[in-house]
């Protein structure tokens, strides 16, 4: 501060010609001591502190810097406020010095706490941690930064464990019992809100008995502390802390204290002495240590002293010049650029305290204002305490804070953090772990809100959200997956043919058919044999038709149910059974009747011939066909959804319709059963030799077993298992038939031929394998792709050859061998290959002519590759391939040898999943060769499509060799998709083949997807539908001198060679040699090969070329490793070493070269790394269609960075846009996804949320109800707030009821009024003058009841309303009774003899009045005591909103109420009968009667109206009533006489009154 002062009193800027004068005090921390420094300062007490001649001396003090404490600081604003002397504190951070009202001179360069506690809040929450302690000093700045503190805290859903307050004067049993609680608590994290004094008293006492690790988080009072750095185990505290900065010259000041300016400052003196442990002055005689002015005070190690972090420094550096900044403009002016200030102008206080709110300056380099509340702009900076390399606790700045910033972008880390006990890792501070989906949170009893279990969720629901607090039921078809995070589709089960016990039924019924027509045959071939003869051989055929029948109906129950199949199932079951039973029994009966009508005497066979047996069998049958009508007529099967029988899936099953319509069925088969059986078992003991009764009497015996045991098996079995028992039961049945009655006949028939009397030849056909099938030759025109690709490899040989690095004076050798693309030639070549059968293919001098094959480069294909690594795997043969891309070539299980420069198909099909889906294409057809290459490489690409989410509408699988048919169906699922994007991994051949096929009929535009091996292929951009395509092609390369060696092909070379001499041929169009003799076209050696165009000479995209060359170099690579040396840099190779193929395996392995700057070299699996370009096919200026590259794919980059696109493509007919394929559209907020049956799961509807619920997110797989106060909008993806309804004074019928309810008020008091002012007439005299006030008085109060039914329902309306119509109704029917009965009374009273009315005089009236009022005081009192009524929202009467009312609280005392009132109208209302003709005038019981009459009548129908009026009509209704009642009584009662006192004033005379009626 001095410092700061004696830079302003020498500036020629600021205050020029002006010095400033200054008095510090020390508070020592204590309140009194500050409160008097105050007083003493206000009341200009302070001494003169500067006595130069030109100081005003005023001894009035401007301002007060100070103080650091917040505590104080509020005590010395109180008392400075009303001077109007400004207060500047430099490290007062109390939030509440920022109100204006209570301190409106206190200004502070530091912030305030608010900031920080939002700080320390956001800090908290970006770590994640949840569960915390907090600890504070228990002063103002403790308590009230803590308070905001957590308050913010609770705000980002931040638990508190403790929070804790104590003081550094508070006895150590408080300090220990916050330390005991930090140690036991299970908060990592303590967030400490505390002064360094108080801090380091809690951290001493921690010392003591180290807690568990913890990571403190601190505010800026004490986390820059350089005291506290010595409580190691604080070691990677955070907290926020004021920015560093640099005050240039203070260092310099500070150090500058000769012996003579510290002995003249007791303090300084005192520092002096402590520092250097020594006396000063006179002191230094008694003393030991004497100090004798030559301590330096540089080699001092003190917080004085050390200014690399000044702090809080420079608040005291900017609250000072902010002061000399406000005295400035109060002072001075400027005068054409000159500031001229005088020095004896007399200033105020206030004048500074205006100025210093408008301060806005910059010192160096730090910006000072004040906001309205006299705060700074918050900033911090984010510290660290971080061990040093010495081991020492320094402070690090890792982080910045800006409040000034927007929302979200306050907070920046810059720094790496070092945390508790030296961590790198952030700790963990959680109550509870996060609930994962499946699960849901149960709070802990008596625990905050961030302390839960995580309870898996009930079977049967899921919740799909993280910390999810409920689980909410699938719908009825669906079921939770087993995390029970997803409510997938239950799966649905019938008994299907695709499933083993569907196919082994099937089997067996379709087998038995076949065993039956068999049986059929084998009789009818052997028709006229005596055993066929003797038994019947019609019923025998008609029998094995049925049984044939009753085998193939069992087929009609597998399979999903539908309407025809139930229908069909059990009726051609039961037709065809009874058509069976009826052909056994009439067997059965023909036996009997056969051996019965050769007894002499006998002739029965005659009444059961051939006709008789045919009717029996229709008659039988008939019955049946008949009892199945009905059933289907009345009732039939229907399939059905069985969702009880098992929870997690659904059975798909035929219901009966009608129960006993099936056990009709199956009873009427029993019978016959039973029948036939019953004959069969008494014809059993008939002589003969084949008696066919014993067979019935074993199949009927069986049947019936069969069926028997099928009752209980059938009602107890689940699901599909019923329909499996019933066709088990069907086919044992079939089979005991066939097979007892007819396997004996066809065994004697086949195979016991002496047992019948006719034999039979047996002819047998024989086969003979005598020839060797003619070798497998090629058909078609030579590739000239391919051809390219055999020559790029003798360029590379030959190039090898010639090389002086690779393999000098060594030549390689080659043979070429066409394997025509086929499994058979690639096998019997790579038998050739390693049995040594290959051909010498040099006879030079130096060739060692061993004929043993070093390696193999091939084969293109890979299933071809395939065979071939099996054949030669076990001779260690390497094999390099250029094109065989299957991954399961990648097995060295499998394939030891295999390698090959060409990526595998894995990484293709990973990246073909990542462009599909990167194109927001979730719905795509697929197509494949069917070999090895197409299947696995599909396989590969459906596995990685799946993980991206992605669907697949077909799977097709084809191959040129198969049928055009096959090829048209595929090409017909490629029409009729929906898919537009098509994935084609397919070979080249095999895909020009399916475009030929959609050529011819082309389909709706497709977007297609190609692989390596036919995206990049020349020969298929002829079809120009499929422009568009996207791919991934082998990068381009460029092979020096190759084309040159392509196109060097002389007449002699094309004649040495027969495939060069097909290619010159089919090329140029004519015959070379002997073959042109005989044809028109003879080629003349003139022809030029660069005239051409074909995919041979074509180098602009040297692809598959280039791996070809790679692999070729890749074998030489290793032969050279193999038999070379390098000697003193020179290579030597002994071209007469003899080596095998096992050790260029073995070298291949380690292979690492580059050629052309293209590295080749293979991992453990023998694959290269895998780079791909993206390929388009657009068309050119010209209109043809040109592969171009668009952009990159590496699999070795990391993940998310392998794809790169560089230009833009080109899509399906010519489009700029993305086309889109996507089975459904996205779900838009207030609808939910439904799963199509049958589809996959990117098939759905839309379906609007039901009433009552939203859904908020796009594509929502479930709605979900609003809460009950809540109600969604139209679209219904937010939950409103309900409307509150009730009868309001803003609306038309509240506004008509209260004006009618004041209208008869006014009536009221108006009828009063005239009553008042006639009070002495006859007429109001004659009708009881005082009951009549006291009615009127009782109906206003009846008519401004009703008012209180109006407006929003609260305690005191609910009990007034219902309580205040129920009294005053009381009281106006008591005064209408005692109206009645003086009436009555009155004229009972003139009959001679009585004298009744001394009785029922005035003070009667009024007790009668009284008493029966106080019957319903009575029961209103005990109803607002028992059960008052009180307000409620009505939820349930409308969903869509609220209704607002008072609930009766007891229904009992609301009717009793009413009750009582009914009860005094209905006995005024007979009083009033009996009076009504009395003689007079003027009788007022008929007017009584009259107004009774309306009032019952209105209040009956009440009732009704009352309970079913729902809403707010219910209070309308209650008001009609009071209304139209309290109405009913003033017009009745009163109109008649107003209306003679107004306009028939004669008639209210006493004569008139006492007249009588004449008859």
């Amino acid at each position: 501060m001095i410092f700061a002062i004696e830079e302003i009193n020498n500036s020629t800027e600021l205050l020029p010609g002006i010095k400033l004068g200054y008095q510090i005090y020390d508070s020592c921390a204590s309140m009194p001591v500050a409160v008097h420094v105050t007083f003493q300062l206000s009341s200009g007490l302070d001494p003169v502190f500067y006595t130069g001649d030109n100081c005003s001396q005023s001894g009035t003090v401007m301002a007060i810097v100070g103080e650091s404490g917040s505590t104080r600081s509020i005590s010395m604003s109180r008392i400075i406020g009303p001077f109007n002397i400004p207060q500047v504190s430099y490290f007062a951070t109390c939030a509440c010095l920022s109100d204006k009202q209570q301190y409106p001179s206190f200004f502070r360069t530091i912030p305030s706490d608010q900031f920080q506690a939002d700080a320390l809040a956001k800090l908290v929450k970006h770590f994640g941690w949840t569960w915390i302690g907090a600890i504070r000093s228990d002063s103002d700045y403790g308590n009230n930064g803590m308070s905001s503190f957590l308050d913010a805290a609770h705000k980002e859903g931040i638990c508190v464990e403790y929070s804790e307050s104590f003081y550094r004067t508070h006895p150590r049993s408080r300090i220990q019992r916050v330390a005991d609680i930090i140690r036991r608590s299970t908060a990592v994290v303590v967030v400490a809100f505390t002064s360094p004094g108080d801090l380091r008293i809690l951290l001493e006492e921690l010392s003591l008995k180290p807690s568990p690790p913890r990571q403190w988080i601190g505010t800026e009072s004490w986390v820059t502390d350089p005291d506290m750095l010595r409580f190691s185990f604080c070691g990677g505290a955070i907290g926020f802390g004021i920015e560093q900065s640099v005050i240039p010259g203070l260092r310099d000041f500070l150090l500058d204290l000769s012996p003579s300016k510290v002995a003249a400052s007791p303090v300084l003196t005192e520092f002096w002495e402590d520092e250097f442990n020594c006396r000063l002055g006179q002191r230094s005689a008694t003393e030991i240590n004497a100090c004798y002015g030559t301590e330096d005070i540089e080699t001092i190690q003190s917080p004085y002293t050390d200014t690399s972090q000044l702090r809080i420094t420079n608040m005291v550096y900017k609250a000072v010049y902010a002061t000399a900044h406000a005295i400035h403009n109060a002072m001075c002016q400027e005068t054409h650029s000159i500031t001229q200030c005088d020095k004896f102008t007399s200033i105020k206080s206030k004048q500074v305290l205006t100025q210093l709110k408008k301060v806005k300056f910059s010192q160096n380099g730090y910006d000072v204002s004040f906001d309205a509340n006299g705060d700074p702009v918050a900033t911090y900076e984010l510290i660290n305490w971080q061990q040093s390399e010495s081991g020492s606790i320094e402070l690090v700045t890792v982080g910045h804070y800006d409040a000034s910033l927007p929302v979200g972008q306050e907070f920046h880390i810059n720094r790496n953090l070092t945390w508790m006990e030296g961590g790198t890792q952030v700790p963990l501070s959680v109550c509870s772990d996060s609930c994962p989906a499946g699960t849901r949170k149960v709070l802990q009893k008596g625990k905050p809100i961030c302390c839960y279990d995580c309870i898996l969720c009930p079977e049967g629901e899921i919740s799909n959200a993280t910390d999810s607090p409920e689980c909410f039921p699938c719908s009825k078809e669906f079921w939770p997956n087993a995390k029970r995070d997803t409510c997938l589709p239950k799966s649905v089960e019938f008994l299907s043919f695709n499933e083993a016990l569907g196919i082994i039924l099937a089997a067996f019924s379709v087998g038995g058919a076949c065993l039956t027509i068999i049986t059929a045959a084998v009789f009818h071939r052997h028709r006229t044999s005596p055993i066929v003869r003797a038994n019947n051989s019609e019923l025998s055929f008609l029998l094995l038709f049925s049984l044939t029948l009753c085998f193939l109906c069992s087929l009609t129950f597998i399979g999903a149910p539908s309407e025809w199949s139930c229908m069909l199932r059990h009726t051609a079951f039961g037709i065809t059974f009874v058509l069976c039973m009826s052909c056994v029994l009439g067997k059965t009966i023909v036996v009997l009747m056969a051996f019965t009508a050769t007894l002499p005497g006998r002739n029965v066979m005659k009444w059961f011939g051939p006709p008789q047996q045919r009717m029996t069998v229709v008659s039988f049958t008939s019955i049946q066909v008949v009892i199945c009508t009905l059933w289907l007529v009345l009732s039939p099967p229907f399939p059905m959804k069985n969702l009880t029988t098992y929870k997690e899936r659904i059975i798909l099953e035929c219901a009966l319709g009608s129960a006993i319509g099936f056990w009709a069925v199956l009873g009427y088969i029993g019978l016959l059963a039973v029948f036939c059986f019953v004959l069969a078992v008494l014809a059993r003991k008939l002589p003969d030799n084949f008696n066919e009764a014993k067979l019935i009497t074993f199949s009927m015996l069986i049947f019936c077993a069969v069926w028997v045991t099928f009752i209980p098996a059938y009602v107890s079995s689940p699901g599909k298992f019923t329909v499996a028992v019933e066709i088990f039961a069907i086919l044992a049945s079939s089979f005991g038939l066939i097979l007892c009655i007819f396997a004996p006949k066809c065994f004697i028939i086949l195979f016991k031929p002496e047992k019948n009397t006719k034999k039979h030849l047996m002819n047998k056909m024989k086969h003979n394998y005598t020839t060797m099938p003619d070798p497998i030759r090629c058909s078609g025109s030579i590739n000239s792709r391919q051809l390219r690709f055999s020559r790029a490899m003798i360029f590379a040989i030959e190039e090898i050859n010639n090389s002086t690095e690779l393999l000098p004076g060594i030549k390689l050798g080659y043979q070429i061998y066409d394997s025509c693309a086929s499994m058979p030639v690639a096998m019997h070549v790579t038998f050739q290959l390693s049995s040594g059968l290959d051909p010498v293919f040099y006879t030079g001098d130096n060739c060692s002519q061993s004929g043993t094959v070093m390696a193999i480069v091939g084969d293109s294909g890979s299933t071809r590759s395939i065979i071939m690594s099996r054949i030669i795997g076990p001779f260690n043969i390497p094999q390099v391939s250029y094109f065989a891309t299957c991954a399961c070539l990648s097995d060295k299980q499998q394939y030891p040898n295999f390698f090959r420069t060409i990526p595998s198909d894995q990484f293709q099909a990973d990246a073909l999943a990542k462009l599909v889906k990167h194109f927001g294409w979730t719905w795509i057809g697929a197509i494949r060769t069917d070999s090895d290459y197409g299947n696995n490489g599909m396989a590969s690409f459906l596995d990685a499509a799946h993980k991206e989410g992605i669907c697949v509408e077909y799977s097709e699988s084809f191959h040129r060799t198969h049928p055009r048919s096959r090829i048209q169906r595929v090409a017909d699922i490629i029409r009729r998709s929906t898919a537009v994007v098509v994935v084609a991994f397919t070979s080249p051949a095999d895909m020009r083949i399916l475009l030929e096929e959609l050529s011819l009929k082309p389909s709706p535009p497709r977007q297609w997807i190609g692989t390596e091996s036919w995206v990049t292929d020349p020969a298929l951009l002829r079809f120009s539908f499929c422009a568009g395509a996207i791919g991934f092609g082998i990068e381009k390369s460029v092979i020096p001198g190759l084309r040159d060696f392509l196109l060097d092909l002389s007449p002699s070379k094309v004649a040495a060679s027969p495939v060069l001499t097909e290619f010159w041929e089919d090329e140029f169009n004519c015959r070379l040699g002997q073959r042109s003799a005989t044809e028109i076209n003879a080629c003349y050696g003139t022809e030029d090969i660069e005239t051409i165009q074909s995919p041979y000479t074509d180098t602009s995209q040297l692809r598959i070329t280039n791996m070809v060359y790679k692999a070729v170099y890749a074998i030489a690579h290793a032969i050279h490793n193999a038999m070379c040396q390098e000697t003193h840099s020179i290579t030597q190779c002994d071209k007469f070493t003899s080596i095998k193929s096992k050790q260029v395996l073995t070298q291949l392995k380690k292979v690492k070269f580059s050629q052309n700057g293209y590295d080749v070299s293979f991992d453990a699996n023998g694959d290269p790394v895998a780079t791909y370009e993206l390929v388009n096919w657009q068309q050119s200026e010209s209109g043809s269609i040109e592969v171009v590259t668009v952009g990159h794919y590496d699999a070795s980059l990391p993940v998310g960075q392998e794809f790169h696109i560089n230009r833009n493509l080109t899509w399906m007919e010519g489009g700029t846009q993305v086309p889109l394929s996507v089975c459904s559209d996205r779900c838009p907020p207030g609808t939910r996804k439904v799963l199509q049956k049958g589809k996959p799961i990117c098939c759905y509807d839309c379906i609007l949320c039901p009433e009552g619920e939203i859904s908020n997110a796009t594509d929502s797989p479930e709605c979900f109800p609003c809460s009950k106060e809540f109600w969604p909008n139209a679209k219904r993806d937010t939950c409103l707030s309900k409307p509150v309804e009730f009868l309001s004074f803003n609306e038309g019928l509240g506004i008509i009821l209260a004006a009618f309810s004041v209208g008869g008020a006014c009536l009221t008091i108006i009828t009063a009024a005239v009553f008042h002012r006639h009070r002495t007439s006859p007429i109001v005299r004659a009708n009881n003058s005082e009951l009549s006030f006291l009615l009127l008085f009782s109906l206003t109060l009846c008519f401004l009841c009703s008012l209180t039914f109006i407006g929003a329902p609260s305690e005191w309306s609910c009990m007034l309303r219902h309580t205040a119509f129920g009294i005053t109704f009381v009281l106006c029917m008591s005064c209408v009774l005692g109206k009645t009965i003086v009436v009555l009374m009155a004229f009972t009273a003139t009959l001679p003899g009585r004298n009744v009315m001394k009785w029922f005089g005035p003070p009667q009236q009024r007790m009668t009045v009284v008493s029966f009022t106080s019957i319903q005081v009575v029961i209103c009192t005990l109803w607002l005591v028992l059960s008052p009524p009180f307000p409620m929202k009505n939820l349930t009467t409308y969903k869509e909103r609220i209704i607002l009312e008072c609930a009766l609280g007891s229904a009992i005392g609301f009717w009793a109420v009413l009750g009582y009132i009914g009860l005094l109208a209905v006995f005024c209302f007979m009083l009033a009968v009996l009076a009504r003709k009395l003689p007079d005038n003027f009788n007022e019981a008929k007017l009584i009667t009259f107004s009774m009459l309306i009032f019952c009548a209105v209040w009956v129908t009440f009732i009704p109206a009352y309970v079913s009026s729902p809403g707010k009509f219910t209070v309308a209704v209650e008001i009609f009533a009071i209304l139209a009642s309290s109405f009913g009584l003033i017009l009745c009662i009163f109109a008649p006489k107003c209306f003679i006192i107004l306009f028939k004033p004669e008639k209210n005379t006493k004569k008139h009154l006492m007249n009588k009626s004449q008859f």
